[in-house]
């Protein structure tokens, strides 16, 4: 009987019986209705959840109770759980929860009944006619695994089960989709779980002869048959652990060890006799991917027990299975190049545990060490883990790791042993370790292994650079994890070693003398990553171990000091959450100060730090004190419209921390403390707990409806709905099945119905839906889709009838916009009108018709109307309905609205659907071709972009009756023509995402019901759909997302059951295949359009588990076709099949889906992309290049994010890559020995002979981890042709080759090759090859700085190299000809020069200045390179750079560009000494340089002299020292050249940012007022929005350059507050720019002004918040210019100017615009609506100075006069305004509007100030009565609030404030 059937029947029992009390009826009535919820959820999660209640439930009921059920209540009950059971054997957890209630059942009240139900079930398995389906074998599966009285009907059915399964053996095995499918993987899972469940009942059948044997030897036979022949992996690996386990039921260790060895046999390619007890088999393996022998070994190590794996072979008595079977075995494999290395190295680490394991009885079967130092099983084990640590397979690293541990381990038994005390091994592989690079992974993690057997100390003896190198680690990402665990082993290792008679402080004492620096130039580095992970991995693991280390680093800490806050935060963040302890005792009362000046950084980082030790706590019940909560709603509102997404983030799950704390202490002091006396805890003082708790969490829920209306910005409306989200997941009882943890605590209705008592936390009223709902219609799709995720989790299940008839308009309006986004507004509408309208449905269907059928009926509906309109009228259509809307729509409803497709969904409908779908893509695609007969031809050449933009043009033509648009005369498309491109692209993208979304749903669905709603005539239509977007579509939009939606439809059919579903995609490959092979084929496009998206998606869905036949033979199609020889009439015109066939490549390469599973043909695809950049085809040329970069990111892994590193560095080593692409070697060292042996070949007729593939081999060596030692040495051989290719012709080649021989170097061969070069060369007389020479010198520059990174000793080879240098001076003179050869001396005497004498560098720099100064004969190459060098070598001495720049006049014009491009470079000036001379010379030429012809010499003039004089960052301005009248003149050249805006942006930028430092040192006061008062009005004009970003920013630099020393100059001065005033108002503009950096400037400038005038040291500044920055401003402006001309209007220019009454003129229920795009403001960070909140306050404190100026107060009287009308006038609109009892579409209009929003917060800011000036001047009263104006003002505010429109906490506050006046 169905489950619904039992749950009815045994309701009715309940209804109709009285055998039960009342209330043990009632929860046996609850108890069915969980059962009942369970079996509905579709949630695992929700699932599990539902059967623990009605576990709970089950128990609560007394024994005597359930024995007092009537026999057919108690019998379906029992089958009611049965049938739940079945129903959930894909949930292993539920099952054995529904078995514990069966169990309970049968212990309590009749085990026979449950027992007899068991039995009947099973039977109706093993007693069916049919062949075992997979729900049988399913059912079966868990009868054995998930039920106890399931495991007891096993075995008494045991025999014919086990016939039953060895049955369907031949069935499953005859057809390769059921070999490959589910069904035969389940089947074998039957088999394990039978040898290993019941192995007593197995046994006797295997090892004895007198018992039946058929049956389990037709099952051994199917093992081994799936063992050589299946294709699914994971089904093999599981057949070999069940041969295995099957070996294992032996109880004779002689008869199963002669079975393991026997089974080793299928490691051998011939045919054998395999032989288990008394069972025989053959064994004829049919692959050769040797996942047989993988499945084996695992099996064996997996199952067998220690006597098995210890038995000798049958040959001897002194060779065992673990070691001479197995071993030799698993080390093939591991050293095989297959795509299952990941298992292989898996086997490696579980033979190594079974040998730790077993290592006891090996000691006593040999009777001598298993590890010897010079064993070959020693040998071969590190050789193997060695070569593989870097290996780029994902997951072999990590076994390696596991791997290299158990090693250790296991010699040092073998040592302690046989007292070996000498342990070589050990300090071998430390000196081993030692030499690698610290750029090597695998360093790290083996002497993590090392350290417990060598020790912390020999360690740290040894690895004397090893602060150094794990400060590097932390720097570079993918090094910073394993760099911090070896931090954190060496710490635990030396508190291990450390005396126990030692207090927490002497060891934190030992502790900080060896690691104290590091941690603080970790914490308090300018370095991002290296900062981050030293707070996140360092500071836990150094407060675990060493907890009393706290003290020092505070100590060391000054929070004034750069970088020293933040360290500071997250010293204190890390100790409470290790320890546990309040941190604010730790300082004092300073804490709290540290606190706020950390909270008001402008830092986003220090500002999180400080917010995590805020919120962050240990107990989630430890109550954030009185102090802690007033700082956070401090903070909170000042950080909502950061920019930071990661800050956004930090933010609300700090937040949440908080709340939890807030709301597990509340319910604690709910339940009473425990553990604690009465009187400990008083009533009052649990009252103020709540009272506080509650009232945060009220404040919270309130605030973000705030700032949720249009017109606020994005980041403030994105961290405001995070933070709602963190309040209504944590405190109300919402549950949710998707998360794992976070979920609210059971008895949180106490503390709801607390707050409710108290009026509060009423998170659900319908002005915050209404709000939310008005989110809907936001421009992002972030803010649209979390409001819609809130609407759907936590408020009321339906919508109030008014709203969803307004939601279901508004849809189908946005629906058919033409705009993309407002289209998916409407889709996203009608997802929510669909799952929240409740049993309503406006919508026009029949009675009977459910609610998703009839919504997708009027979609499909509306569909049809778009598509027959596009058919008539395209033009109408894409304006009007154009497609893609409704498709977003349907997909939203259909795919994530509908909870069954199949309930939503009949056949008609999807017959319907999918003729739509082709008909509207063949339509749109015949639009793009021109020609709608474009479906007939079978020729897949996609149009180009020329031809689409003419079939538009025509179209459009043609539409609108007019002629032939001249196309040379429109440079941009038309209004029409984007339009229709739009509508076509867009629309064949959601057809592409939809179709593939839909075959998805339906296929996957289609397990639960008996027939699939798609058959394979539509799957193939739908094919034919995706075909011909794909190949007959160029546009990148469209082809992207179809491809989307066609590897989900590849996905769910390659994982189908049904092998002629399987073929689809598979006949589509070769479709395409096809295609790239066929001449003509192609399209023009050089990348080949569609086509490699096509098969690319379908590789991608084939299943990882198999062996990807799809994968190689598509890799072999495109390797044969791009080898094959071009035609002789071949056209460059045209693509080639050839040249598609490489972009296609390139494609499956760089696609993430195939991730690493295209390495297998890594070296024929390398080998292929070099041979064809030799190819006379530019087209082949480019795709080649193409294809090997693509293909070299993926070969060489990880690339470093470290400084040092460069750009170019990964972390593959050459032994590395080498060993994992070992055929790339011989080919790569021929290609190199053939380019170096062509250098010199006579030339024959030409002077330079090209080998295209010479610089893209060097380019991939050069890439490799250089420094690592090669033990084999057979990468010396590339050595020699690196070498040859320093005399190349061409430049880059020499470069790179240089980079190439430090790659491929060994470290101990550096020296060897730097004596060989510098041996070469010359003398000042012997001739020489300038290639040659310049490319020796660059060889030698790379390998000393390799050399020389570290502190080297000037050992003899170094000083021999250092002579040799010296003695060549000559070659970076005059008396050298080539620039570009001095030029590279001097970088490799730059690189030796704390090596050389003083003598060779004094003669050099001689030489030098000389050469410098001396007039150059004609134009030489490499010049400006010299000078740069020289410059650089001359002026890294003090002395010499003075001397240089003294001479900065007559230089040449040449050499003056270069002094000030190497002043920008460089910051070896920053010297003292140097920077005087140098800030001196620049200013001295500034005018000469200004009346140049040369812009960019201007301004790279006017940067270099910027940078001396701000120190070379943002500091103040240095004094100058130059005469007033040349200063004066050089300034006002500057403003003149920015009021008449001559030169640029760049230029203009750089001369604001000098005029402004010079101006700050004009002593003349009337000069000074007259130049102020213009360059005031420039920073005016520059810092409106749509100035250039480059130029706002200098207006902020200028403000913190002149704007502070000019307000501190004129403090005397009565112009003083015109200028502050006019300064502080472009501070205020500034600090609402777009641009994060102009804002930023601007807060440090707001920041310098408060510290300047409280007479702080602006030394110590501490930069603050944005937010905190703009109210620092206004509040100086009200204290120092209120009474100044005009700093009322100053004030009154932030309102919003917007007339409500011109705002609702234009807005329209209706709305909604034809064209495509609209206009973007010009600030988009602007936010109106806040500032005027902002203002508020300061314009009323403004009023209440009226009486101390009457100049004030007559203008406060003449605003009154001007605004008094308007004001009224508004307020009288809003009162009109205002909805009526239901929701409106005119409202929903207004609510969306966000210059409504924008004129509201103007208005209720004016009416405010109005009144108040009302009531405090009586020469403003008689415009109007300021009680009647109060009472309308408020109940505005109010009628609004109710609809839909939150007004800032800051008005709201102040209105009420006004109220109170009265």
């Amino acid at each position: 009987m169905p489950f619904e059937n039992l749950i009815k029947s045994l309701q009715d029992c309940f209804v109709t019986g009285d055998s039960t009390p009342e209330n043990g009826c009632q929860t046996l009535q609850l108890f069915v209705d969980k059962l009942s919820e369970s079996s509905r959820s579709s949630v695992k999660r929700s699932t599990e959840r539902s059967l623990e209640e009605a576990a709970q439930l089950l128990r609560q009921i007394p024994e005597s109770q359930l024995r007092g059920l009537e026999e057919e209540q108690l019998l379906l009950l029992v089958r009611l759980l049965l049938s739940l059971q079945l129903e959930m054997v894909s949930i292993s957890t539920a099952c054995r929860k529904v078995d514990q209630m069966l169990q309970l059942l049968a212990a309590k009240v009749d085990h026979k009944l449950v027992y007899k139900e068991t039995l009947h079930s099973f039977h109706a398995i093993v007693h069916s006619d049919q062949v075992l389906s997979l729900e049988d074998l399913q059912r079966a599966c868990m009868y054995l695994e998930d039920s106890v009285v399931g495991r007891e009907v096993w075995r008494e059915s045991f025999m014919p089960m086990l016939q039953r399964v060895s049955d369907s053996f031949p069935a499953v095995l005859q057809e390769e989709s059921q070999r490959d499918g589910p069904i035969c993987y389940i089947t074998v899972k039957v088999c394990l779980q039978v040898f290993q469940l019941l192995p007593n009942e197995v046994a006797p059948l295997v090892w004895e002869e007198n018992h039946s044997k058929e049956a389990v030897q037709r099952i051994l036979q199917a093992l081994i048959d799936i063992l050589g022949q299946c294709c699914n992996r994971d089904t093999r690996l599981l057949a070999g652990t069940a041969v295995a386990m099957l070996i294992n039921t032996a109880s004779e260790s002689t008869a199963a060890g002669a079975a393991a060895w026997n089974l080793l046999q299928v490691s051998h390619p011939q045919p054998c006799q395999l032989t288990v007890g008394v069972l025989q088999v053959t064994c004829d393996p049919v692959g050769k991917d040797r996942v047989d022998r993988l499945a084996v070994s695992r099996g064996l190590l997996t199952c067998c027990r220690p006597h098995i794996l210890l038995s000798p072979s049958h040959d001897t008595t002194q060779a065992c299975l673990l070691l001479e079977g197995l071993f030799p075995l698993v080390y093939a494999l591991c050293e095989e190049k297959q795509d299952s290395r990941y298992f292989a190295f898996e086997v490696l680490t579980m033979w190594l545990k079974r040998v730790k394991e077993c290592v006891t009885d090996l000691w006593r079967m040999t009777g001598a060490r298993l590890l010897p130092d010079d064993s070959r099983l020693l040998q071969q084990l590190t050789h193997i883990i060695w070569t593989n640590a870097e290996s780029p397979v994902e997951g072999v690293p990590e076994f390696a790791s596991s791997a290299f541990t158990l090693l250790l381990k296991l010699y040092a038994l073998d040592s302690e042993q046989f007292c070996d005390t000498s342990k070589a091994f050990y300090f071998t592989l430390l000196e081993r370790l030692l030499k690698l690079p610290w750029e090597a992974k695998a360093k790290y993690h083996r002497l993590c292994a090392l350290l417990p057997h060598v020790g912390a100390e020999l360690v740290l003896n040894q690895y004397t650079e090893v602060s150094h190198h794990i400060l590097k680690c932390l720097s570079t990402n993918h090094l910073s994890p394993c760099g911090s665990e070896f931090y954190k082993c060496l710490i635990q290792q030396q508190r291990r070693e450390l005396p126990a008679s030692l207090t927490e402080v002497d060891l934190a004492g030992r502790w900080a003398n060896s690691w104290q620096p590091l941690l603080l130039e970790a914490l308090t580095s300018e370095v991002t990553l290296l900062q981050t992970n030293s707070s996140t991995h360092l500071l836990p693991c150094t407060f675990q171990v060493f907890p009393s280390a706290v003290h020092h680093l505070l100590a060391s800490l000054n929070p004034h000091k750069p970088g020293h806050l933040h360290a500071w935060a997250c010293v204190l963040s890390s100790y409470r959450a290790i320890s546990g302890c309040s941190p604010w005792a730790l300082h004092g009362s300073s804490t709290f100060k540290t606190l706020q000046l950390a909270l008001g950084s402008a830092d986003d980082k220090v500002r999180l730090a400080a917010l995590n030790l805020l919120c962050c706590s240990p107990k989630t019940r430890d109550v954030p004190s009185a102090e802690e909560i007033t700082i956070l709603k401090e903070f909170i509102p000042q950080n909502l419209n950061c920019e930071s997404s990661p800050f956004r983030q930090h933010l609300q799950a700090a937040v949440r921390r908080f709340l939890v704390r807030i709301r597990d202490g509340c319910l604690a002091h709910i339940r009473g403390v425990k553990g604690k006396k009465k009187e400990d805890v008083s009533h009052k003082s649990r009252k103020d707990v709540l009272e506080q708790g509650i009232g945060f969490v009220e404040w919270l829920g309130e605030l973000p409806y705030s700032f949720l209306s249009p017109g606020h910005s994005y980041q403030r409306k994105k961290t405001a709905l995070l933070l709602l989200s963190a309040v209504l997941e944590t405190c109300t009882d919402t549950w949710s099945p998707n998360k794992k943890k976070g979920q609210p605590p059971a008895n949180i209705g106490l503390l709801i119905e607390c707050a409710r008592q108290r009026g509060q936390w009423n998170f659900f009223c319908r002005t915050k839906q209404l709000l939310l709902i008005s989110c809907l219609e936001d421009s992002t799709n972030e803010i649209r889709e979390l409001s819609a995720c809130l609407l759907l989790r936590f408020f009321p299940p339906s919508f109030p009838a008014d709203i969803a008839e307004v939601l279901e308009t508004r849809s189908m309006q946005l629906l058919r916009s033409p705009r993309v986004q407002e289209a998916q507004m409407g889709a996203l509408m009608m997802k929510m009108f669909l799952q929240k309208s409740g049993h309503r449905c406006s919508l026009s269907c029949t009675a009977n018709t459910g609610r998703n059928l009839c919504v997708v009926r009027v979609l499909l509906k509306e569909l049809e109307e778009h598509h027959l309109t596009a058919k008539a009228d395209m033009m109408l259509s894409a304006r009007t309905k154009p497609i893609h809307g409704v498709l977003c729509a349907l997909q939203r409803c259909l795919l994530e609205g509908a909870d069954d497709i199949y309930t939503t969904l009949d056949r008609s409908l999807v017959t319907k659907l999918l003729d739509l779908l082709e008909n509207i893509s063949l339509l749109l695609l015949a639009i793009l071709h021109g020609d709608c007969e474009a479906r007939v031809s079978e020729k897949y050449a996609p149009p180009s972009f020329c031809d689409m933009g003419n079939a538009i043009s025509s179209l459009i033509s043609q539409q609108s009756g007019g002629g032939q648009i001249d196309e040379e005369e429109c440079v941009l498309l038309s209004e029409e023509h984007s339009l229709v491109l739009t509508c076509c692209w867009v629309s064949l993208k959601e057809t592409g995402i939809f179709l593939g979304s839909l075959v998805e749903k339906v296929l996957e669905e289609s397990k639960k019901h008996s027939e699939c709603l798609l058959t394979k005539q539509d799957l193939m239509r739908a094919s034919d759909v995706f075909k011909d977007i794909l190949l007959k579509c160029r546009h990148w939009g469209a082809v992207e997302g179809c491809g989307l939606g066609f590897t989900k439809f590849c996905t769910s059919l390659l994982n189908s059951s049904d092998s002629d579903l399987k073929d689809i995609p598979a006949q589509m490959l070769k479709d395409g295949l096809q295609v790239v092979q066929c001449p003509g084929s192609t399209s023009v496009t050089r990348r080949a359009a569609g086509l490699p998206m096509l098969i690319l998606s379908v590789l991608s869905s084939e299943e990882v588990s198999k062996a990807r036949p799809l994968l190689a033979l598509s890799m072999q199609t495109l390797l044969d076709t791009a080898r094959r020889p071009l035609d002789e009439s071949w056209d460059q015109t045209l693509d080639l099949p050839q040249v598609c066939a490489v972009h296609t490549l390139q494609a499956l390469v760089r696609g993430a889906g195939l991730g690493t599973a295209v390495l297998q043909f890594a070296p024929a695809v390398a080998v292929l992309s070099l041979t064809l950049l030799r190819s006379p085809c530019w087209a082949m040329r480019n795709a080649a290049l193409q294809l090997y970069s693509s293909l070299c990111s993926r070969m060489l892994g990880q690339r470093s994010s470290s400084v040092e590193a460069g750009p170019t560095q990964h972390s593959m080593s050459p032994a590395a890559f080498f060993f994992h692409y070992p055929m790339l070697q011989a080919f790569l060292l021929g290609e190199l020995r053939g380019a170096a042996q062509d250098l010199h070949r006579p030339a024959a007729g030409a002077k330079l002979h090209l080998q295209p593939s010479l610089y893209p081999i060097l380019t991939l060596l050069a890439q490799l981890q250089p420094g690592v030692q090669d033990s084999s040495e057979t990468l010396l051989d590339f050595l020699s042709p690196l070498l040859q290719l320093s005399a190349s012709p061409i430049y880059s080649v020499r470069v790179m080759a240089s980079k190439a021989l430090v790659a491929m170097t060994p470290p101990s061969v550096y020296f060897d090759l730097l004596l060989k070069l510098t041996s070469q060369l010359p003398g000042p007389q012997e001739s020489c090859n300038h290639n040659r020479l310049h490319g020796q010198l660059l060889q030698m520059k790379a390998l000393l700085d390799r050399a020389l990174c570290s502190d080297s000793v000037l050992s003899d080879d170094l000083r021999e190299v250092v002579n040799r240098i010296h003695s060549s001076m000559w070659l970076g003179t005059m008396a050298q000809c080539c620039p570009l050869v001095r030029a590279v001396y001097l970088s490799v005497a730059g690189s030796l020069r704390r090596y050389s004498c003083e003598t060779f560098l004094l003669q050099l720099s001689d030489r030098l200045m000389h050469d410098l100064h001396t007039p150059q004969q004609g134009l030489q190459v490499g010049l400006s390179s010299f000078h740069q060098q020289a410059l650089h070598f001359l002026c890294a001495d003090p002395k010499w750079a003075c001397q240089t720049w003294e001479s900065f006049s007559a230089a040449s014009p040449e050499l003056r560009l270069s002094l000030v491009t190497w002043l920008l470079d460089s910051q070896d000036w920053q010297q003292i000494d140097s920077k005087e001379v140098i800030q001196r010379v620049l200013q001295s030429n500034l005018k000469d340089a200004l009346l140049g012809d040369s812009v960019d010499y201007r301004t790279t003039y006017l940067t270099a002299l910027v940078s001396v004089m701000t120190g070379g960052g943002s500091a103040l301005p240095q004094p100058l020292s130059d005469s007033e009248l040349y200063l004066s003149e050089c300034l006002d050249l500057l403003l003149q050249d920015l009021e008449i805006q001559k030169g640029g942006p760049e230029y203009l930028s750089q001369a604001l940012h000098a005029a402004s430092l010079l101006l700050s040192h004009v002593s003349d006061f009337s000069l000074k007022t007259s130049m102020l008062q213009r360059w005031c009005s420039i920073l005016e004009c520059q810092q409106a929005p749509e100035a250039p970003e480059v130029l706002r920013i200098v207006c902020s630099e200028a403000l913190c350059a002149a704007g502070l020393p000019l307000i501190n100059n004129l403090r005397d001065h009565n112009s003083l507050p015109a200028i502050m005033m006019r300064l502080i108002n472009t501070g205020l503009y500034l600090l609402q720019d777009q641009s994060q950096e102009v804002r930023q400037k601007a807060a440090r400038f707001a920041s310098l002004l408060h510290h300047s005038r409280r007479g702080n040291n602006q030394r110590s500044v501490c930069i603050m918040q944005i937010n905190q920055a703009l109210l620092l401003l206004l509040d100086l402006l009200l204290q120092e210019c209120w009474d100044t001309p005009g700093a009322l209007e100053v004030l009154l220019s932030h309102l919003p100017q917007t007339d409500l009454r011109s705002v609702l003129r234009e807005a329209s229920p209706a709305r909604g615009s034809c064209s495509l795009y609209e206009q973007d403001e010009a600030n988009v960070f602007a936010e109106p609506s806040v500032m005027s909140a902002h203002m508020l306050p300061y314009l009323l404190q403004m009023a209440e100075k009226s009486s101390q100026s009457s100049a004030l107060a007559q203008s406060l009287a003449a605003w009154a006069e001007r605004n008094t009308a308007q004001v009224l006038d508004n307020l009288t609109e809003c009162e009109q305004l205002l909805p009526a009892e239901t929701f409106s579409p005119s409202w929903l209009a207004l609510l969306v509007d966000p210059h409504f929003h924008c004129a509201l917060g103007g208005l209720f800011a004016r009416a405010v100030f109005l009144l108040h000036l009302l009531k405090t001047s009586a020469c403003t009263q008689h415009h109007c009565d300021p009680l009647s104006m109060q009472m309308r003002l408020q109940t505005v505010c109010t009628l609004l609030t109710q609809n839909g429109v939150h007004f800032t906490p800051a008005l709201t506050a102040t209105v009420s404030a006004e109220e109170a006046r009265l």
